[in-house]
């Protein structure tokens, strides 16, 4: 199936990828519009990990704060360059990036800045929840391992699902990795700080 002119502007509208690479992927996908999404989000990933080794020193620090004022987010964006941090889709993810923190209030960036002793101290609290269980061993595990995964994605921002996606579909990596490939620069979420009224500093 050939790529029609509305087939290729929606996939450029849900992924915000060139016409060439619109007409390309549903060119693989035979039409299909999802393929052909994934085929650009597993293209974006390889070029993003290209360019991991790459240095994210410019960007922009964004601030979301809640229309009630009793809530507020500071987070800092990184990109390679100025350009890129002047650009509508730099600004409009570090917009989106604020919201989410404020909406679902992660702890950490990602699973890797979880410090090992928090991450065990939540393990044998999922243990412990599981110790009248008569399971074998290797299924306690299982389950710990499950709901440690669970924890993860409440936890680290880039794991978190996108609060604007109402399917629940879209996680904050690959919202992060869809304008990386946009953009063709790394893109790296440096830190955030949430505010509330009230609560205890």
């Amino acid at each position: 199936m050939a790529a029609t002119a509305q087939l290729v502007k929606d996939l450029r509208d849900r992924t915000g990828a060139g016409v060439m690479d619109c007409k390309e992927a549903l060119q693989a996908a035979r039409g299909d519009l999802e393929t052909a999404i994934e085929f650009l989000r597993k293209k974006g990933l390889a070029q993003a990990g290209k360019r991991a080794h790459r240095e994210a020193r410019e960007g922009m620090i964004g601030a979301y704060v809640h229309h009630s004022a009793k809530l507020g987010v500071l987070i800092e964006v990184n990109c390679e360059s100025d350009f890129v941090a002047r650009t509508e889709a730099f600004q409009e993810l570090v917009k989106d990036l604020g919201m989410q923190v404020a909406a679902a209030n992660p702890s950490y960036v990602a699973r890797e800045d979880i410090p090992n002793d928090v991450i065990e101290k939540e393990r044998e609290i999922y243990r412990g929840q599981l110790a009248d269980q008569k399971k074998p061993a290797q299924v306690i595990d299982k389950i710990v391992e499950g709901k440690l995964e669970k924890w993860f994605s409440e936890q680290c921002l880039l794991e978190q699902p996108f609060v604007k996606d109402a399917t629940g579909k879209t996680k904050i990596k690959d919202l992060v990795d869809g304008v990386n490939a946009q953009t063709q620069e790394r893109i790296v979420i440096r830190r955030f700080s949430r505010f509330q009224v009230g609560e205890a500093g």
